[in-house]
């Protein structure tokens, strides 16, 4: 549930980090953690290499000039990693210890829903304040239309597939595609239509191998002398995307089967301006949020407007997927 405390009269410190994977527009959020926090007269804080760097006590103090040129960097310059250590109720209690050195006042939470999980226990058992700004490339997370480096990925997958396309078109393959998206298809669902992609896999949709083989003959029959099927990490078509081919190949020997896993190339790369516009109005939102009292919630975007959702919200609820995409998939495939 979200928190509404009296901070106005004594938020004096902020502390912001990145937690859990990297996303494109991590660094622009920070940046305008930073700047605002400067701007409405708070000292922020960063803190290194995530709930790490909070147990240990790596902070460093910040300046506008400190995040210069960073706007358009990929990953996050601040570092990321997965904490065991604060999990464990020892490992949170050295956090706060580190809190109270630095006398902060509330922390910025950068990442997904582990990242929120672990802010939500943190501010609950030492009640300090706390704002999550949703930083994943899978958009997975409840409470907002589109989450930092989402876009970005979506244009690296575009481009990817559309070299690929080239060389399936020059050799009259059939190319599976996977992409990230352990637990939702949005990657895959807009990357293959923009890719123009003639079946696409997600784990929203158990689509099965036969329905899939009967989609492809009917592109083979149609005149399609190559295919691009784009799936999701996460899609229970089978146990993974090389026995999607191997059946598929084995059913069909008159194509020349590949598999292509884009794989971490999807986390990189400079950032979209939509997720740098997106990351700039999140970090400045957070700390005006914090400004006007509210804690334990997460900024989002709805209808280009900034809202707050609680972090139990954003870590239990499900984004779901674009049933309408689905169809115009169906209908563009023939």
């Amino acid at each position: 549930m979200a928190d509404r405390i009296d901070l106005m009269s004594t938020l004096k410190k902020i502390g912001v980090l990145t937690s859990g994977g990297d996303a494109p527009g991590m660094n622009a959020a920070i940046r305008a953690v930073v700047r605002s926090s400067i701007f409405y007269k708070y000292e922020c804080f960063a803190i290194h290499k995530g709930y790490q760097g909070l147990i240990d006590g790596e902070l460093t103090p910040m300046t506008p000039r400190s995040v210069n040129n960073i706007v358009n960097k990929g990953g996050t310059f601040l570092k990321s990693a997965r904490c065991l250590e604060f999990r464990t109720q020892e490992g949170r209690k050295k956090a706060y210890r580190t809190v109270q050195k630095f006398e902060l006042d509330a922390l910025v939470v950068i990442g997904g829903d582990g990242s929120f999980t672990g802010a939500m226990i943190f501010q609950k058992e030492w009640n300090v304040p706390v704002i999550g700004i949703p930083g994943t490339i899978d958009n997975d997370i409840s409470g907002t239309q589109f989450t930092l480096g989402y876009d970005t990925a979506l244009n690296t997958v575009i481009d990817a597939i559309d070299k690929i396309r080239d060389t399936a078109s020059s050799h009259n393959r059939l190319f599976f595609v996977e992409v990230m998206g352990r637990d939702a298809g949005h990657i895959a669902l807009n990357a293959g239509v923009g890719a123009g992609a003639e079946e696409i896999l997600i784990p929203e949709e158990d689509m099965g191998l036969e329905r899939l083989l009967d989609s492809l003959k009917k592109s083979e029959k149609s005149g399609k002398s190559s295919s691009i099927v784009v799936v999701a990490e996460g899609d229970k078509t089978g146990d993974n995307v090389f026995e999607i081919a191997s059946y598929v190949e084995k059913n069909m020997p008159y194509y020349d089967v590949r598999v292509s896993v884009l794989g971490h190339m999807q986390r990189g790369g400079s950032p979209s301006c939509f997720d740098r516009v997106l990351a700039s109005r999140m970090g400045v939102f957070a700390v005006e949020s914090l400004r006007n009292g509210d804690s334990n919630v997460m900024v989002g975007i709805k209808n280009d407007k900034m809202v707050l959702s609680p972090l139990e919200k954003a870590i239990k609820g499900t984004s779901k997927i674009n049933k309408e995409l689905i169809r115009v998939s169906d209908i563009l495939s023939i």
